[in-house]
């Protein structure tokens, strides 16, 4: 069949349905698009996220430590929980734990506020220089540190270079101090340094406080110098004296 269409129409008409950007040219049977597989790109579903990692759950070493110090019914056992806290970190660094001297059960308990050089070396609080002088300290008022004092310090282990404790670690420690004073059960406290002021007392300030009675953990308490700041200041021996003096009246009183 003739189209009508002259041989320059036809071809103007081709390269114009090239330009439209015809690629096929059409068949001898029809085609039904209708059944033709779907070739149109399918959007990617989004990908689901990853369940992040659950965060480690923070450690909170103060509850940690009033459940195991309360755990424990006797100072064996006190002792026993206390090596095997983990949590202070004064652990790693020191010889051993310093648990306490003297005779539980004692009328007057004294707490110093941690180890240094020689009490770390042997295990045991307020010895060398300052464990001497406060050997003649009690003398002075007819105590026996071996007899009639119970011993112990705020921290169990020694800070490096016998710095002064932070209050975290204070804190850390403290519910084991409390535990160690009700198994204890003395009739006093006497609290020596400002960081055993704080840590019972909750009151820094010992120039201010010492001598004077306060009330702490159901005892009475009193804060005295510590042995260790009378030799670098001997000048204060005679407030601390006074100190001693009060102790004895309060025991002879009771």
């Amino acid at each position: 069949m003739e189209s009508g269409l002259d041989y320059h129409t036809a071809k103007a008409l081709l390269e114009w349905q090239i330009e439209l950007g015809a690629t096929e040219a059409i068949g001898d049977a029809p085609v039904d698009r209708y059944v033709l597989p779907d070739t149109t790109p399918k959007a990617k579903k989004p990908a689901t996220p990853q369940a992040k990692p659950d965060k480690p759950k923070q450690v909170d070493p103060v509850a940690i430590a009033k459940g195991a110090a309360q755990r424990a019914e006797s100072l064996d056992q006190l002792r026993a929980v206390m090596e095997a806290f983990d949590h202070c970190e004064l652990k790693r660094g020191a010889r051993q734990l310093v648990f306490a001297d003297g005779t539980p059960g004692a009328r007057v308990m004294i707490v110093g506020e941690a180890p240094g050089r020689d009490e770390d070396r042997e295990g045991k609080p307020f010895v060398g220089r300052a464990g001497q002088l406060l050997d003649r300290m009690l003398a002075a008022i007819d105590l026996d540190r071996a007899q009639d004092v119970y011993v112990t310090n705020v921290l169990p282990w020694r800070p490096p270079q016998n710095r002064d404790p932070k209050p975290e670690e204070i804190g850390m420690m403290k519910p084991f101090l409390e535990r160690h004073v009700a198994l204890a059960k003395p009739e006093v406290l006497v609290v020596m340094g400002n960081i055993s002021c704080q840590a019972v007392l909750g009151k820094r300030g010992i120039t201010r406080l010492r001598g004077n009675w306060d009330q702490a953990l159901d005892l009475p308490v009193i804060p005295m110098f510590h042995p260790a700041y009378l030799l670098r200041q001997p000048q204060m021996k005679r407030q601390a004296w006074a100190d001693l003096l009060e102790l004895k009246a309060r025991l002879g009183a009771g």
